[in-house]
């Protein structure tokens, strides 16, 4: 059952990558969804009582004005204003309640529009960078090297450097692994840390070589490198909470595999940092 359930997701994943455009967004949409109602129940075991339906309602608007603003359909000022009116919204919700908030549903709440609303919208950004380059939000010299960072193999790759990193770390970690790596899960080794990172490098080199980028041992190593740390983070960040919420998985959406958020924790981090990088290595001419 896990098997499969991971295949259905991995070939879930690979068809909304491939297609893009409103395909990509309502898949990205749909994942984050599902996440936040699993994160906001494991709130609520913790006493918690977050806006839930605001937030969820927020969430999803963020991802769409991201790929309005990145194909220039709306400008970039009313996106970039969906959160901090979310935020208001949010408060204001939780404000007007028969029983007035905590400060640690307003945390809570915030946080879900950050975490699962603000950071899974860079895959949008990541997947249309093709897009990015003509756009008159973003124009001038941002991206004017970037000729072999299409939206496709730059969302690809990453989603491919997670996967090997995610099964490196279980293999070898499962194999040799001895040394605890973090006392939130002790499952967790570092001898499965240097297992994904180097499933992670190999991963890049190999595909940044097929895709004739320029440099593409030195940035397959780099990418390798960063998405393997930035998957674990995320990894932790997940098991924290649900160590705080005394639970196993964070719900139990997906047979084998637990929830949603146990599925894409590893997925939340990595697009802000690659997409922050790929215009760094643009503006200081890197690589």
């Amino acid at each position: 059952m896990r098997f499969k359930s991971g295949l259905i997701i991995g070939i879930f994943g690979l068809i909304v990558v491939s297609l893009g455009g409103w395909f990509f967004v309502i898949g990205i949409s749909l994942l984050t969804y599902f996440a936040l109602l699993e994160l906001f129940k494991m709130a609520e075991y913790t006493g918690i009582k977050p806006a839930t339906k605001t937030t969820l309602f927020s969430c999803v608007i963020i991802i769409l004005s991201t790929y309005l603003e990145v194909n220039g359909i709306i400008e970039k000022e009313i996106s970039n204003a969906i959160l901090p009116i979310s935020s208001i919204a949010i408060c204001t919700w939780l404000l007007l309640q028969p029983k007035p908030g905590k400060i640690s549903d307003i945390a809570t709440s915030i946080f879900g529009l950050f975490y699962l609303g603000l950071l899974p919208s860079y895959w949008i950004k990541l997947r249309e960078l093709d897009n990015l380059f003509k756009s008159s939000n973003y124009s001038g010299n941002l991206f004017s090297s970037l000729d072999n960072f299409s939206g496709f193999k730059v969302t690809l790759i990453t989603c491919l450097l997670i996967v090997s990193s995610d099964i490196g770390s279980y293999l070898i970690g499962k194999r040799y692994g001895k040394s605890s790596l973090s006392l939130i899960s002790p499952g967790k080794t570092i001898e499965g840390l240097i297992g994904g990172i180097s499933c992670s490098i190999l991963t890049g080199i190999i595909f940044t070589t097929l895709f004739k980028w320029e440099n593409s041992i030195l940035i397959g190593i780099f990418f390798g490198i960063l998405v393997s740390l930035m998957g674990l983070v995320g990894d932790l960040i997940e098991s924290m909470m649900k160590r705080d919420a005394k639970l196993k998985d964070s719900g139990d959406l997906l047979p084998g595999h637990g929830g949603m958020l146990d599925r894409i924790d590893s997925y939340i981090f990595t697009p802000s940092l690659i997409y922050y990088t790929i215009l760094i290595i643009d503006l200081f001419k890197i690589f």
